[in-house]
């Protein structure tokens, strides 16, 4: 059997549907006529809801990409622009270029081409990059240091246990339990450092499921005047994971959400599927992204950069361990937590790959 030759049209719509920059057409009238997976993505909506939309909904109106449709479309010449910020679908404002193109369509009816290019996906790349290395190096410190303080403490709580039996008087037991107390706090100080030191077994898990049983733990837990809402994608395929640690992983984030709000808010719980999207240097074909939103106060911008790091909190009553934790079973399950915080908008996104790692010299993700 000989395979089929393909037509020139459907080599371009391979191409175009495996362009990593999103691609956007638009009849004589400014209708959408096609765009590929990664505008898809983008607009966080599905191809059959958004054909044939004018681009009126699409774009808003002050964007400076609706100002460049219509200059192309009225002027018939191709138009490109730089270092646009404009924000599309559920994504936040961007630094982008983009190039419009008039087409010669077969019913002589000019269409328009869009091409999107985000300029933020390389410096979002190296940052993932520098913040695992961080994690890498900062955990490898605290584990050197870790043995390096159990070890005396073990001998202190030791010696504390020998000298409570010499002692006649019962009254003075009460120091050297004081002594046993503080050090066995210290070790379980050290331990939450450390974090998980075995990577658990995993098994296929619905995302979900993990999810439902955290809000229903959270929900019995929180104030009357939070709110814990819910944005699912349903058509999210089963992932590879400890349910347990997951669940140890979402809990600490929420729960921060949750301290952040101090008694008033709502808290949003997001699953969307990201396609061709860079992990450091991994590129996956396919990653889960869950996201957990607040609208509080957000956090100080000093501490943003530091904020997985053992030990650093805004909270005067917080330990700064949860969200380390939280970071470090996720980096076990091969993805990374994100976090971008303003007043009244804090997100921790989550990103676990679904699959098999695609081949990353030959594609690369483009919107953060």
């Amino acid at each position: 059997m000989h395979a089929t030759t393909p037509t020139t049209g459907e080599l371009h719509q391979v191409i175009l549907e495996n362009l990593s920059h999103p691609v956007l057409m638009f009849d004589a009238d400014l209708l959408l006529t096609y765009l590929n997976p990664a505008a898809e993505m983008l607009l966080t909506l599905s191809t059959n809801r958004l054909l044939g939309l004018p681009a009126t909904e699409l774009l808003p109106a002050d964007s400076p990409l609706m100002t460049a449709l219509l200059r192309a479309h009225d002027s018939g010449h191709a138009f490109s622009e730089y270092d646009i910020e404009a924000a599309l679908g559920e994504q936040r404002p961007t630094t982008m270029d983009c190039s419009i193109t008039p087409l010669a369509t077969s019913d002589d009816k000019g269409g328009l081409l869009m091409e999107l290019r985000p300029q933020d996906h390389h410096r979002r790349v190296a940052q993932e990059e520098l913040q695992i290395t961080q994690q890498q190096t900062f955990r490898a410190l605290v584990r050197s240091l870790a043995h390096e303080i159990k070890n005396p403490l073990g001998g202190l709580r030791g010696a504390a246990q020998l000298l409570e039996r010499e002692l006649p008087a019962g009254e003075l037991h009460e120091y050297t339990r004081i002594i046993i107390g503080e050090a066995d706090r210290l070790r379980h100080l050290v331990d939450n450092l450390l974090g998980p030191n075995v990577v658990a077994p995993k098994a296929p898990l619905n995302i979900h499921q993990v999810l439902e049983r955290v809000r229903q733990l959270v929900q019995a837990e929180i104030p009357a005047g939070v709110r814990l809402l819910t944005d699912y994608d349903p058509s999210l395929p089963e992932l590879l994971g400890n349910r347990d640690q997951l669940i140890q992983a979402m809990l600490n984030i929420v729960r921060n959400a949750v301290q952040a709000l101090g008694g008033e808010g709502e808290i949003t719980l997001r699953t969307r599927a990201k396609r061709q999207f860079t992990i450091g240097q991994q590129c996956h074909r396919l990653v889960c992204q869950v996201c957990v939103i607040d609208n509080g106060p957000g956090i100080p911008e000093a501490l943003q950069e530091h904020i997985f790091f053992p030990m650093v909190t805004g909270r005067a009553e917080g330990t700064g361990l949860g969200l380390s934790i939280a970071q470090t079973l996720i980096n076990q399950h091969g993805g990374l937590i994100k976090c971008h915080s303003r007043p009244g908008d804090t997100e921790f996104c989550l990103l676990l790959p679904l699959g098999t790692p695609a081949d990353a010299a030959t594609t690369t993700e483009t919107t953060p």
